[in-house]
């Protein structure tokens, strides 16, 4: 376990493949920057890999005054236990009081191996992070300036937040797109800090074969406009009007919890709590009732338009625009509409 040090800085671990950054890594800077002033520290970010020195200048641009960079031909791809390693062994030299992942596949696996090696808390798939003083319950003790950690629970039903007051690091993985990505700055200026470290060759106990990666079938966080249904749209046949709806107006076919769970489209469209945060120009929710885990995944959207048979839905409460009726009747009304301007 690494000693509580109060000084230390504010982490963001870089995470990269085949020599491109993640968005989620300079979404966290921009949120690292933001915690580390108020803690009055630096932000460090820990690239790893081969060949990479080239990506430092985009995170100090992006918020990190200092890039503690490793590379090894042997981390040219990923492996839990090298990169583990390395990361750990930089952690205890520099000892930061935060260090934060993305809730990728890779943040997923490389965290909780960090955190278990350095007997730390770490909380997963936060969708915000603050610095607040905290009251410790049962000694009565203030602890200053702590990290809430804060994640849906109990399958997004309630809002849990975390603080760890003496298991430091405070870690946590971030989930993509919750942090807005900041502009960069260019005119920043920050330090590149090559390291080495110890790597044993039993680490690389993995050897990589083939490899196979397919594109994201589908990007609601880059998308300018989205179409979402919900559980009103009725049926998996019903969905044809949603992706008609967003064929006319050009944009991405998004859902609410309750229409994946009901089997109407696949998960990789959920947006809400448990699914993916958006801020489109437009947002076009279909037979949404607007229940507060899907609301927090969307409500930063330009504009918002609702549609819904339930002139009582909570949806209604942040939409720009409202349309009470049958999402059946109405959407085709809207296709026809946007097709004749056309």
């Amino acid at each position: 376990m690494i000693p509580v040090n109060r000084q230390g800085e504010v982490w963001v671990f870089a995470e990269q493949e085949d020599g491109q950054l993640q968005e989620v890594a300079l979404e966290l800077c921009g949120k690292a920057r933001q915690l580390a002033d108020q803690l009055a520290v630096p932000v460090g970010a820990v690239l790893v890999g081969d060949q990479v020195a080239g990506l430092a200048d985009r995170l100090i641009a992006h918020g990190a005054d200092h890039v503690y960079l490793v590379e090894d031909p042997r981390l040219a791809q990923y492996q839990t236990l090298p990169y583990a390693r390395a990361v750990c062994q930089l952690i205890e030299k520099y000892h930061p009081q935060i260090v934060l992942y993305g809730a990728t596949p890779l943040g997923r696996d490389l965290a909780p191996r960090i955190a278990s090696y350095l007997r730390a808390g770490m909380t997963a798939d936060c969708t915000d992070l603050r610095i607040e003083d905290v009251l410790e319950a049962r000694t009565q003790q203030l602890h200053p300036k702590l990290l809430l950690q804060v994640r849906p629970a109990f399958g997004g039903n309630i809002i849990a937040t975390i603080v760890n007051y003496d298991g430091w690091p405070q870690m946590a993985t971030v989930r993509e797109g919750v942090m807005p990505l900041l502009p960069p700055d260019t005119n920043r200026r920050g330090q590149i800090l090559r390291q080495q470290v110890e790597l044993d060759e039993t680490l690389f106990v993995v050897r990589l074969l083939e490899r196979h990666s397919e594109p994201r079938k589908v990007n609601l966080k880059g998308a300018r406009i989205i179409v979402a249904g919900g559980a009103g749209v009725g049926s998996k046949e019903n969905f044809r009007l949603i992706y008609e709806l967003a064929g006319v107006v050009g944009g991405a076919v998004g859902a609410s919890r309750a229409a994946v769970d009901s089997g109407f489209i696949g998960k990789e469209h959920q947006i809400g709590q448990t699914g993916t945060t958006v801020r489109p120009a437009l947002y076009i929710a279909c037979g949404i009732s607007g229940a507060v885990q899907h609301r927090a995944g969307m409500e930063e959207s330009a504009k918002i338009v609702a549609i819904n048979i339930d002139p009582e839905a909570p949806i209604f409460s942040i939409a720009h625009y409202g349309i009470v009726g049958d999402l059946k009747q109405v959407i085709p009304m809207m296709i026809k509409a946007i097709r004749q301007r056309r």
